[in-house]
């Protein structure tokens, strides 16, 4: 017997075990969009026009929606943000696009929600931050206002904290209290504290207005990983609503992308998370998509969700001094995004496809028999054959000019044959 296997036990694998939460339910046209419980995590992501300009905006919320973001926030300022929202679910209706979307109230959202009962109703959800609800007496009165206006159309609320904007008055009370320790705490876990206390009492009150608690999901959003991953493990501790995760601020491009993908898959990993977004600071002329494509590859990633199929690749070395192996990876995969709305329609299960093109034969028949279809393209010194193995087995060699239409071609007809028999 191998010595690795006397006396040891299996490895074991395991998919990340969702906390129980409540389970909001989100309307748009009658459609229902369940958020916790057994939902799967949902993607949220938010536009950056201006949400007068309904037209405008409501491209934006079609595209991020059509690249899968599955809730989209719109910023609700002004009076004239208000008055646009109705229109811009008229226009999303008129394009066949039925996702919720989420209006962004800050300081006047009482007001707005009362004035503008058209983009109360037209709303899928609001998004309330108890740190700009109001000063001092206010407060109560006007983050009621808006929780009414919930209960009253029956709405899902976030009730989403943010420590760039928290109450300044809870948390100079509670750095008070703090003072008064015989071992204070310090500065960051009394601001944690301040955090999770401004989310939960809120939630609280929002219960005793009269929402109920399955229409209400809390966030808790800082900028720093392990901030976020402290924050979270503790609010997951004390309530059973469902949660949003987000870095917040997380910042451009690669930057952005690791930080939200390391904090994010921390918390997923443990079970903690009903619905994220990856707030991502767009390159000038970057398509807003970029942050729901790394929000769904993050879930995939982690096998908590399929979106599209996956395409392994390898990163090149010595031994591929040529770049087709690179341009044939590229392309394979735009070609699966680009032909996965009429595939998924067509032929369910798709998204589980696994894909392999590697680029020389050290690992690349090993990676193609593993996935579903690959292909071992030759490198530098090797004949210029490159063998397809499909379900393992060796299928055909493809030679000369047009490798990748043929490859193209045997994907295709794989899809069809696989997947084609529960097609719909």
């Amino acid at each position: 017997m191998s010595e690795c296997l006397a006396g040891r036990s299996p490895v074991s694998f395991s998919l990340p075990q969702r906390r129980r939460t409540r389970q909001a339910r989100i309307e748009c046209n009658g459609k229902w969009l369940t958020v916790g419980g057994d939902a799967p995590v949902r993607i949220q992501s938010m536009t950056n026009t201006d949400t007068v300009d309904a037209i405008g905006t409501a491209i934006q919320v079609k595209e991020l929606a059509l690249a899968g973001s599955e809730l989209v926030r719109i910023t609700v300022n002004s009076a004239e943000a208000a008055a646009a929202v109705p229109y811009v679910r008229e226009q999303l209706d008129r394009m066949g696009i039925d996702v919720p979307l989420v209006g962004d109230f800050h300081y006047n959202g009482h007001t707005l929600l009362t004035d503008f009962p058209e983009c109360a109703q037209a709303l899928g959800k609001y998004r309330i931050n108890p740190g700009n609800v109001g000063k001092g007496d206010k407060r109560d009165r006007q983050f009621g206002l808006m929780i009414e206006a919930a209960a009253r159309w029956n709405k899902a609320v976030r009730i989403g904290v943010n420590w760039g904007s928290l109450d300044q008055d809870l948390l100079a009370s509670l750095m008070d209290e703090n003072s008064l320790r015989k071992t204070p705490w310090d500065a960051r876990q009394v601001m944690y504290e301040a955090l999770i206390a401004s989310a939960m009492d809120s939630a609280r009150r929002a219960e005793e207005i009269g929402l109920a608690g399955e229409q209400i999901i809390l966030s808790c959003k800082v900028s720093g990983v392990q901030d976020l991953v402290a924050v979270y493990r503790e609010l997951a501790n004390r309530c059973d609503y469902a949660l949003h995760l987000g870095l917040t601020e997380a910042g451009m491009g690669t930057k952005g992308t690791v930080a939200s993908a390391a904090a994010l898959s921390i918390l997923l990993q443990e079970g903690i998370g009903d619905t994220i977004r990856v707030s991502l600071t767009p390159k000038p002329g970057e398509s807003r998509n970029q942050e729901v494509v790394v929000a769904s590859e993050i879930l995939q990633a982690l096998e908590l969700r399929r979106f599209v199929p996956s395409v392994t690749a390898c990163p090149g070395c010595g031994r591929t001094t040529s770049t087709t192996f690179q341009e044939l990876a590229k392309d394979i995969d735009d070609f699966l995004r680009e032909r996965m709305p009429e595939w998924k329609k067509a032929f369910p299960g798709v998204e589980s496809l696994k894909v392999a093109v590697m680029g020389c034969i050290v690992n690349g028949p090993g990676e193609s028999k593993h996935a579903d279809i690959g292909i071992s393209l030759p490198g530098t010194g090797e004949a210029p054959a490159a063998p397809v193995y499909i379900d393992g087995e060796k299928s055909v060699t493809l030679r000369g000019e047009d490798i990748l239409l043929q490859f193209r071609s045997l994907v295709e007809a794989y899809i069809q044959r696989r997947f084609g028999n529960s097609a719909i």
